[in-house]
C-alpha cells in the first residue's frame, strides 16, 4: 500500500527511497517493542518496591507477607521474552500493613 506525505496541503506519494526508509524505521520500531514494554514494567514493579522500601527499615518488622511480595516484584521479569509475556504479567497482590 503507498504512504503519502503532505507537502504544503498537498498529498504527494512516497518515492520508492522514501517507502525503503520508512520501513527500516518501522521495522527498527518493531525490534524495540519488547525493550519498551519491559521498561514499562519495571518502571512500575520499581515504584511497587519503592512503596514498600520502609517495611525492608532495620527498625520495622518485615512480615513473611511482605517478604515473598517484595521477591515476587522482584522475579516478576524472569522468563520474559515477548511483548505477550510482558502484558501478561500477573502483578502479585500487596498484603496488609
Amino acid at each position: 500500500m503507498p504512504r503519502y506525505r503532505l507537502v504544503n496541503g498537498e498529498r504527494i506519494q512516497f518515492t520508492a527511497e522514501e517507502e525503503a526508509q520508512r520501513d527500516v524505521e518501522e521495522q527498527t520500531w518493531n525490534n524495540g517493542a519488547f525493550d519498551r514494554a519491559i521498561e514499562d514494567l519495571r518502571v512500575k514493579r520499581n515504584r511497587l518496591l519503592a512503596n514498600t522500601d520502609y517495611y525492608a527499615l532495620s527498625d520495622q518488622t518485615l512480615s513473611d507477607d511482605m517478604r515473598t511480595y517484595r521477591q515476587s516484584l522482584r522475579d516478576i521479569t524472569n522468563g520474559l521474552t515477548t511483548v505477550e509475556d510482558v502484558n501478561s504479567v500477573t502483578w502479585p497482590t500487596k498484603p496488609g500493613a
